[in-house]
């Protein structure tokens, strides 16, 4: 009992962390739709010129002024205003089904967060993420307490 009680206590506070990264997805893209694509180049050169990632010819200066370059191109922009609308709207419409333990969303979201997973790892390979990985990993701890929770309350 007190194993189903710390498991029901992880998979809520899981479902909390992803209603709060829904929401700061969809602020984000909110905010990165009407932000000027040069006030995101010019804080990318600050962060770079000031040290603030080490050396300013290292890696992830590298990687931070290439990823603020194709930001301004303008592709990058669309990708990221849609990719985290969509990811916060579907984010808080789960994390709303599954806090009212609403049965038939726990699959929807086991598919829906594998989807998530899938697509993470193939932008990581595309675009060298270094983010990428560690949200798809976060993704696959909690598509495994929504199966856990799914299966405890099937038995219930």
């Amino acid at each position: 009992m007190s194993e189903h009680t710390s498991t029901e206590r992880l998979f809520r506070i899981a479902i909390a962390l992803k209603g709060l990264d829904g929401a700061v997805q969809l602020v984000g893209a909110l905010i990165l739709a009407f932000v000027p694509s040069a006030v995101v180049t010019g804080f990318a050169h600050a962060v770079i010129t000031r040290d603030l990632l080490g050396d300013p010819s290292g890696t992830l200066a590298r990687h931070l002024q290439v990823a603020a370059e194709h930001f301004a191109a303008g592709g990058t922009k669309t990708f990221a205003v849609g990719y985290l609308l969509a990811h916060g709207l579907v984010k808080l419409g789960l994390v709303w089904a599954l806090a009212r333990k609403w049965l038939r969303a726990y699959p929807v979201a086991m598919v829906v967060l594998a989807a998530f997973v899938a697509y993470e790892i193939y932008r990581a390979i595309e675009t060298h993420s270094i983010a990428l990985p560690f949200f798809a990993l976060l993704d696959a701890v909690i598509i495994l307490l929504v199966y856990r929770e799914y299966r405890a309350l099937k038995r219930a």
